[in-house]
């Protein structure tokens, strides 16, 4: 697309949003994530909303036997930046559009068959052809077998290509925010009882290739163990887990290739307190090695938040703090990086997605509305610093975008702004709209072209 069009483009993206409304409940998550307690593979939970029409597939399934059964997702998001690589110029405005279409087959209550095909394209983008994650034209996303039932039954094995959704999503989730999302290569293993949960997986994460048949790599895998305690300690919620990870021919401090081979400890709690106060707290541990390398690094994320329940539109109001470690020195065979793994990071660190759980220290301040039970709005204001000044600057995707070794490019990255707003038409169908910007700071203005960077969009989305 013309850069020169971006205004105009927007302005039609906004205006679609009057006719449309977007997003499967894990957009509209991302807003008060931390609000409650929430299960280990929570993922897509509305409020209440009106009984709607039934969809052409619904009358479909009524003719068929009730262990076949198709249900789909169309999803639409017209999105922007200026600024991109923090450049001046550097713009562009495009659609992203998504189509999933499910078959679940389910003989007995105990055995089932779930298969999911996506279509993910971007329209109008700049970059030609388009790649993951804006693009990746119709690949197998899901298709696994399960036995027994991950919620129902006391244990489940579920074998296939899969989501794996942990927590608030900070090291392990689907990304679903992104237009081809991520699946797993996995086997996992689910023991459930009454007020306890334990996850056992061995996973492989899913390579996406547009037009090519998207698979895994051998070698690269994630192993993990994440339990759910919810009655040990009274309105709370606590989650300890276990990640290990290991990867083939990576790249060492001296420049050479060895194994990654690491662990992540950590524990989630989150609960609510007397007076419409809630807290959110994890922290996470990380050791072992890079061929010669040691590794030692940990993050952490605290969110405290208080609820005016009486006042109109209930107003929410959250101070969040979130750190994760940096390295000193890229040359002393010691890293000190955190690795965020695979996270779904959208509106962790920014509605902007410019930033990653690395090397940071990050101060945000929220308030989210409720003028009705539908609507749902937010507005953040939040400022981010480097944990080490010796190490970089890592973007959502946990990618290294500028960095000073001998530190003489200062601390501060820069202050964000963010508004957005979510309507829930029904339980099939949301809309929502948000705008981000980034005003990069010191080091960023050192380190970078150092332009600020804005992100708006509109989203559209309906379950059939």
């Amino acid at each position: 697309m013309n850069r020169g069009t971006l205004p105009s483009a927007l302005a039609v993206a906004v205006g679609l949003l009057s006719v449309n409304g977007a997003v499967k409940a894990q957009q509209a998550v991302s807003l008060a994530a931390s609000r409650a307690p929430q299960p280990a593979d929570a993922s897509t939970v509305q409020d209440p909303a009106p009984q709607a029409a039934p969809s052409p597939l619904d009358q479909l399934n009524k003719h068929l036997p009730r262990w076949l059964q198709f249900s789909g997702e169309y999803r639409a998001r017209p999105e922007g930046f200026t600024g991109g690589g923090l450049k001046l110029g550097n713009n562009d405005a495009y659609f992203l559009n998504r189509i999933r279409m499910n078959v679940n087959l389910q003989p007995r209550e105990w055995l089932k068959v779930v298969v999911q095909a996506q279509d993910a394209r971007a329209w109008g983008k700049n970059q030609s052809p388009a790649a993951p994650p804006y693009e990746d034209v119709m690949d197998l996303r899901l298709g696994y077998l399960e036995v027994g039932d991950t919620e129902k039954r006391t244990l489940a094995i579920r074998l296939g290509r899969q989501e794996l959704n942990f927590g608030e999503q900070r090291l392990v989730g689907s990304a679903d925010w992104l237009n081809t999302a991520r699946s797993f290569d996995a086997v996992r293993a689910t023991l459930h009882r009454p007020g306890y949960r334990l996850d056992a997986f061995a996973a492989s994460v899913v390579i996406q290739r547009n037009r090519q048949f998207d698979q895994s790599t051998a070698g690269n895998n994630l192993y993990g163990l994440y339990g759910t305690l919810e009655r040990l300690i009274p309105s709370a919620n606590l989650q300890p887990y276990l990640f290990w990870r290991r990867a083939p021919h990576m790249l060492t401090e001296s420049k050479t290739y060895g194994q990654l081979d690491f662990a992540t400890a950590g524990l989630r709690w989150v609960g609510t307190l007397p007076a419409h106060f809630d807290y959110a707290t994890e922290m996470a541990l990380q050791a072992g090695s890079l061929g010669s390398d040691t590794i030692r690094a940990w993050a952490g994320h605290w969110l405290a938040a208080y609820t005016l329940a009486r006042a109109r539109a209930k107003p929410r109001i959250v101070t969040e703090f979130n750190h994760a470690s940096g390295d000193r020195n890229p040359t002393d065979k010691r890293r000190g990086t955190f690795d965020q793994l695979y996270p779904t990071n959208h509106d962790k660190y920014g509605l902007t997605d410019q930033v990653g759980w690395k090397n940071l220290n990050h101060v945000r301040s929220r308030l989210e509305l409720r003028p009705t039970s539908k609507w749902l709005a937010a507005f953040s204001y939040q400022s981010f610093w480097l944990a080490d000044t010796h190490d970089g600057f890592y973007n959502a995707a946990g990618v290294l975008v500028a960095r000073a070794v001998n530190g003489s490019a200062g601390r501060y990255l820069g202050q964000e702004v963010d508004v957005q707003t979510v309507y829930t038409f029904s339980y099939r169908a949301s809309a929502g709209s948000g705008f981000g910007y980034l005003l990069p700071g010191t080091f960023l203005k050192k380190t970078t072209p150092g332009h600020p960077y804005s992100y708006p969009y509109a989203f559209f989305s309906y379950s059939f």
